[in-house]
């Protein structure tokens, strides 16, 4: 795909910066976020001129986990636009926290002029090597004639095999530098390829499929970055299997599909004989696949696009090297017109009856009429007054991981959290990528941020960017007073008495008690809303989603806490 338009103006005298900004909007970059300042300045007007979204945030780290998602949501890369030396370390988060997800992103830097490099220049930084880690491409074009080579090295190296991220560095000098010899058209890098196993490997997970006894599917986000959920939704209701979602794994097939045993996530695993992983990886999210979460001789069908993935942590009986919406479409075509796992057997009784207890347990935990609210009541709330198509993204420890519980999914890429990393101030990032992708691609949806009242402090100065650019975003700020658990204002006078020295007395947990959330978007011309019972939660919903961007506090129970597991999702502090 060349595109004549940008074919004419490579002929033409160019400055680097436009020479960059055409040579993305022919890969098909859509979208870039970044700070901006010297030297990269014209680089976002250029891109503008060329009908790529520039979004400016607040800090470069909400940059770049914006950037990172828009790679997860569309079949694109989103680019992160950083100035030089510090502007690229705050980046880093982004980068980082993009590689351990495996979702494309491209990061462009702004760095010192190439004739002032070893002299100590503004900003000087070695960036291509800083970023090399974080990445599966890091470089610097050798001359402005040859950028465009060099963006499509890095849509292909972030899209291509395991998705990741690339870094270019942009010396100030190339950036308003002109070119002086005609550039070579690149043509637009193609979709990635869908490798698919081989025809023995396809009968040899068939064959361990229908002779288990206790077959569970795991259905991750690998599963929803390559649009495999019209084929897994095929085989989900062909085989009868019962299926459990990783985080951003929910929604590729719905949570409220019969087969999801969600809500008995200990029982299916430590019960399970036959695991399929489905772009879920066994790490700490899937505790390593070890016992006691696992049982002993579990089998395991491992699908990754990575060979290097297969057999990390537990030998798969039947590894599967190929794409997963390719796999799964050999699945289905093999699979026995006969073979569904009847929902009497023993195995489904198991898993019933588990699913049952707890969804009991955690209705009556939102059904609680209690003052504060719990976790669960307060939820229950926002369950009810949220549109059921709404994109949500979600962090926090306890709020992240209970509002994980409560609220379905069942749309793919639907849910965004704090991902394989664990990273805390995501979320207005992923918000504000979400809210203008949607926008962008005419979806038409509401993004819902919910944010534990910990969380929304690494990133709060992004709400002035949601207001700034009118994305339809709610955000919900779920506040306890602290991390993991908080105090209450009782507390807190007691531990200020007398003038005491608060850096000795308070609890390393514990935020401010009483704080406001909501007051923070009046500061921008917009308007919050605070709640403290569920029917304030319920109004207080119903006028936000009225405008584009609003907060909406909630206050909970300081002391509340999950229900209680069966197992921990990590080592257990000893608080």
């Amino acid at each position: 795909i060349i595109d004549k338009h940008i074919l004419h103006l490579f002929n033409s005298q160019m400055e680097g910066s436009a020479v960059l900004a055409a040579a993305l909007a022919q890969q098909g970059i859509k979208y870039i976020f970044g700070v901006v300042g010297i030297p990269v300045i014209e680089l976002a007007i250029a891109a503008q001129r060329e009908g790529i979204h520039y979004i400016g945030m607040r800090n470069e780290q909400a940059a770049s986990y914006a950037a990172s998602a828009v790679g997860y949501l569309t079949d694109r890369p989103g680019v992160c636009l950083v100035v030089s030396g510090p502007g690229l370390v705050h980046a880093l988060a982004g980068m980082a926290n993009a590689k351990e997800n495996c979702w494309p992103l491209i990061v462009i830097g702004g760095s010192t002029d190439t004739y002032q490099e070893i002299q100590g220049g503004f900003q000087e930084m070695p960036q291509v090597e800083v970023a090399r880690p974080y990445c599966k491409f890091s470089a610097r074009p050798s001359d402005i004639t040859r950028i465009p080579d060099y963006v499509e090295k890095a849509v292909r190296s972030v899209l291509y095999g395991r998705p990741g991220v690339a870094y270019l560095d942009l010396p100030a000098d190339m950036i308003t530098g002109t070119m002086t010899t005609p550039i070579v058209q690149v043509p637009r890098c193609p979709p990635p390829p869908r490798p698919a196993a081989a025809p023995e490997t396809v009968q040899a997970a068939v064959k361990l499929l229908t002779q288990a006894k206790r077959p569970l599917l795991i259905i991750g986000k690998g599963a929803a970055s390559c649009h495999a959920e019209a084929a897994l939704r095929t085989f989900v209701d062909k085989s009868g299997l019962p299926f459990l979602p990783t985080p951003m794994g929910k929604g590729v097939v719905p949570d409220e599909h019969a087969q999801c045993v969600g809500a008995a996530r200990s029982t299916a695993l430590k019960s399970a004989d036959v695991i399929v992983l489905f772009g879920a990886r066994l790490n700490w999210i899937l505790h390593f696949g070890k016992p006691p979460r696992f049982a002993p001789d579990v089998k395991i069908i491992q699908v990754d696009i990575a060979p290097e993935e297969l057999h990390t942590n537990l030998p798969a009986a039947v590894p599967v090297h190929a794409h997963i919406t390719s796999f799964v479409e050999q699945l289905n075509a093999a699979w026995p017109a006969a073979q569904k796992l009847c929902p009497k057997s023993p195995w489904w009784t198991l898993l019933g009856e588990k699913v049952a207890d707890n969804t009991k347990t955690s209705q009556e935990a939102m059904a609680a009429a209690d003052l504060p609210m719990s976790y669960y009541s307060a939820f229950a709330a926002i369950k009810q007054s949220i549109p059921s198509d709404s994109i949500i993204v979600s962090e926090g420890a306890n709020t992240m991981d209970i509002g994980r519980t409560v609220l379905p999914n069942n749309l793919p890429r639907h849910r965004l959290d704090a991902g394989t990393f664990g990273t805390m101030g995501v979320g207005p990032g992923f918000a504000i990528a979400a809210a203008v992708v949607a926008r962008g691609e005419g979806w038409k949806k509401r993004v819902i941020c919910v944010e534990g009242d910990s969380a929304i402090g690494f990133s709060a100065m992004e709400i002035e960017t949601a207001v700034r650019y009118r994305l339809p975003i709610t955000f919900i700020v779920v506040n306890n007073n602290g991390i993991y658990s908080g105090i209450d204002a009782a507390y807190y006078a007691e531990a200020a008495a007398g003038r005491a020295d608060l850096t000795l007395s308070l609890p390393p947990t514990s935020l401010l008690p009483g704080a406001r959330y909501d007051k923070l978007i009046e500061a921008f011309g917009g308007k919050g809303f605070s709640a403290k019972t569920q029917e304030e939660v319920r109004v207080a919903l119903k006028s936000a989603q009225q405008l584009d961007v609003s907060v909406v506090n909630v206050e909970i129970d300081p002391f509340g806490q999950r229900k209680e597991q069966e197992f921990q999702w990590l080592t257990k502090a000893k608080l």
